[in-house]
């Protein structure tokens, strides 16, 4: 089974003086530590919500420092369950990102391929159809 996790890791900036600065900088800052090793991990900006539900900018800043929340995906395959790959998705990032804090967000199982094509040539199998042979009836 493969699965596509989604990790939401808070990463430190400092001396940015915008949210819009802060996010590429902590972009950047990521794509860093995961590459090469990681090259394909996405990194994205996440929007934060508030106790009361309302939306806020995926940067916090304070002091000429921020703390920015990133959503990494990645896909992790031949796994048992979706704990498993939770585990290790958060193990791979996490042994490249030293001290910044991670949370797993989501597991979402990818249909596997090879049912995929089975599911098609079952279908296709099913179309044909079995009839009674044509008579000719003009010959008789």
């Amino acid at each position: 089974m493969d699965c596509r996790v989604v990790v939401e890791a808070a990463v430190p900036v400092y001396d940015v003086a915008s949210t819009d600065e802060a996010v590429r900088i902590a972009i950047s800052k990521t794509g860093d530590m995961l590459n090469p090793d990681l090259n394909y991990v996405e990194i994205n900006m996440t929007m934060r919500t508030s106790p009361s539900g309302d939306e806020m900018a995926p940067a916090f800043i304070a002091a000429d420092e921020a703390l920015v929340a990133l959503e990494l995906e990645m896909t992790v395959y031949n796994v048992e369950r979706e704990e498993h790959a939770s585990r290790i998705a958060r193990k791979e990032i996490g042994q490249r990102l030293h001290n910044i804090p991670l949370k797993v967000l989501s597991v979402e199982i990818l249909p596997d391929e090879d049912s995929a094509d089975e599911k098609e040539t079952d279908e296709q199998d099913e179309d044909v159809s079995i009839g009674s042979p044509k008579t000719d009836e003009s010959s008789e």
